[in-house]
């Protein structure tokens, strides 16, 4: 089983899109079982007396649209747990991905990646460009989804 967790900032728009658009795309390779997808946040301003806020209106709005329910998903900070029960955790820009290499003091197995290499994929919270960043994750999904059903 491929183990995959998307990581932005708060887990409210970026990194549930990611997850909830990924498992739609197995499911359509009929290859569900042999992933496991989540995602989480490196920050904890999302959560409050430990429970997660939901997705971000937009951005359900934008996933509902396309058939994609996320409706029982909640944020959640990531933690060192996930990084050993994870094969690969992918951030959605450059300071999330250092605020991982802080939080874990070191990446020894390699797993922390970015979604697309040199690119950040903006912070649609701020944006507003919901649909951009949108088409932004599944050009990443699309690159990533080709390289890990080749090691499936």
């Amino acid at each position: 089983m491929i183990k995959v967790l998307f990581i932005c900032h708060g887990n409210i728009c970026r990194s549930p899109m990611a997850e909830f658009l990924f498992k739609e795309m197995v499911e359509e390779k009929g290859m569900s079982q042999l992933f496991e997808i989540d995602s989480a946040a490196t920050s904890s301003e999302e959560i409050w007396n430990g429970i997660g806020n939901p997705v971000y209106p937009p951005v359900k709005d934008l996933l509902k649209k396309r058939g994609i329910d996320c409706s029982d998903k909640r944020a959640r900070q990531v933690n060192w747990d996930d990084y050993h029960h994870y094969d690969y955790l992918i951030c959605m820009d450059q300071q999330n991905y250092k605020n991982l290499m802080n939080l874990f003091k070191k990446d020894p197995d390699r797993k922390i990646s970015l979604l697309l290499n040199r690119q950040d994929i903006e912070d649609p919270w701020y944006s507003g460009n919901f649909e951009g960043v949108y088409q932004q994750i599944e050009h990443g999904l699309q690159v990533w989804l080709e390289k890990l059903t080749t090691e499936a």
